[in-house]
């Protein structure tokens, strides 16, 4: 059972930036694919981004391209979403999770997810 854990969320204006990390003390990341999700109140939860788990393929949902990057340091067992220019609509809770997939590719697709974070708050307001 993999353990992940979310943090770097807060409250900030719009426009700012933030960092979202998810580590797994003590478990190896390299045979997963990790991905980020959303879910905005009311709303269903939403695949943002993910990244292989070699780190060659990423993938960005069109409401975060150009803005999220998301990044891994697999020696550390923590994934990272860099989020910038950040927006009212971004507001939501922000969840990693991983996925059993070893190689190039990721999908993020909640029903393929094995182990999900608990998830951190972003609120995006002036």
């Amino acid at each position: 059972q993999v353990q992940l854990v979310e943090s770097g969320g807060g409250l900030v204006q719009p426009g700012s930036s933030l960092r979202l990390s998810c580590s797994a003390p003590g478990y190896t990341l390299a045979y997963y694919a990790m991905s980020w999700f959303r879910q905005a109140p009311g709303k269903e939860r939403e695949g943002i981004s993910c990244i292989s788990s070699g780190n060659e393929y990423t993938y960005y949902a069109d409401s975060v391209k150009g803005r999220f990057t998301i990044s891994s340091d697999r020696s550390k067992k923590t994934v990272y979403l860099q989020m910038d220019s950040l927006k009212p609509e971004d507001t939501a809770v922000y969840y990693c999770a991983a996925q059993m997939l070893y190689g190039s590719s990721c999908d993020a697709v909640v029903d393929r997810m094995a182990y999900w974070g608990k998830g951190t708050l972003v609120t995006v307001s002036s």
